[in-house]
């Protein structure tokens, strides 16, 4: 493979192949179109050709294999799960864990006093200020840096409608969402309200739904920053909700209300007073999206990702064959991402 005018070496980002929409194998696509755009060879990498799926672009270049070869002036970055403690993906090879849910850090088992116990050591790639702070502490000796994760202005953004709209992703809290949904529905105060539910919905399908929507609920659950709140306020939406823990940075925005965590009836609440209120809550909606947008743009995040792929650079590294992350998927357990 010939390298990019400038380019030292690829950047290798190793994802997983998922039959519907992904944030986070969308978030590595989104480094690997900023990096290529800024000089870089950066590519994703999947275990097999078979296992592209249609809601990744085209333009997304693209490795295959159980295994593959880095080199010693690559970068191979992964995913913070499946991190198995002793269980070197790439021995010898220049590595980084990209770790976009802190949460899910020992997700795989419990750590040894040298997590990950790879030669050499790991850089940390995080979303957030929360994801940084925790795993400052928890990782005392991997050095952490944030890379901010993108918000996509142009997808994400307002349309006119007089008919007011409620809507939510049940995906992190399905249980919870049940009891919501008839909540929702039986509150006079919202007769006439389009309650959407997005399960499994297109990316667009999903931007165009809260484009329309009035209020957006917001059900995360262990969350390290929370894209579906910021594409909310992106697209004019009121929020109410729960932060999820390190989303609550997204909570500063003028519009959005966080609501204590396992309590629907106070989130219908808050849903039913928003709505009842709207007209008079357009501004603060506007307000919304340019909070989000002046704060995670895509050049802060390709800012970013310079300075932390240049730090990564700077660690040692050879040549070495690197095994997919997927051949320790089990390890995970059929249960991962079940949520209470």
């Amino acid at each position: 493979m010939s390298r990019l005018s400038g380019s030292p070496g690829r950047i290798v980002y190793a994802g997983f192949a998922t039959a519907h929409h992904s944030g986070g194998v969308h978030v590595m696509t989104q480094h690997v179109r900023l990096l290529r755009e800024r000089g870089h060879e950066a590519w994703l990498w999947l275990p097999d050709p078979a296992d592209r799926t249609d809601w990744i672009e085209d333009d997304v270049p693209m490795l295959f294999g159980a295994t593959t070869p880095i080199s010693a002036d690559d970068l191979l970055v992964l995913p913070e799960t499946p991190t198995v403690h002793g269980r070197d993906p790439a021995p010898g090879a220049r590595k980084v864990i990209f770790n976009q849910n802190h949460f899910y850090t020992f997700a795989a088992g419990a750590p040894g006093e040298d997590f990950p116990g790879w030669s050499p050591t790991p850089a940390i790639w995080v979303v957030s200020a929360e994801s940084r702070d925790v795993l400052a502490v928890v990782l005392p000796g991997l050095p952490v840096s944030v890379v901010p994760n993108p918000v996509d202005g142009e997808l994400f953004s307002p349309v006119a409608t007089e008919q007011v709209r409620v809507s939510w992703l049940p995906r992190k809290r399905p249980r919870e969402a049940s009891l919501l949904k008839r909540l929702l529905a039986a509150d006079p105060r919202l007769a006439g309200v389009d309650l959407v539910e997005l399960i499994r919905t297109p990316r667009e399908e999903v931007a165009a739904t809260l484009g329309s929507s009035a209020v957006f609920v917001a059900l995360g659950h262990s969350e390290s920053f929370g894209l579906p709140v910021a594409e909310a306020l992106a697209s004019g939406c009121l929020v109410a909700g729960y932060d999820g823990g390190g989303g609550h940075e997204l909570f500063e925005a003028p519009g959005a209300w966080r609501v204590p965590d396992q309590r629907p009836l106070l989130i219908r609440d808050r849903v039913a007073d928003l709505v009842q209120n709207v007209a008079a809550l357009s501004p603060v909606r506007a307000a919304n999206r340019v909070w989000v947008l002046d704060r995670y743009t895509f050049a802060r995040t390709g800012a970013a990702l310079e300075e932390a792929v240049a730090a990564a650079r700077a660690r040692p590294g050879n040549d070495a064959v690197a095994v997919h992350p997927t051949a320790w998927l089990d390890t995970l357990g059929p249960h991962f991402t079940a949520y209470a």
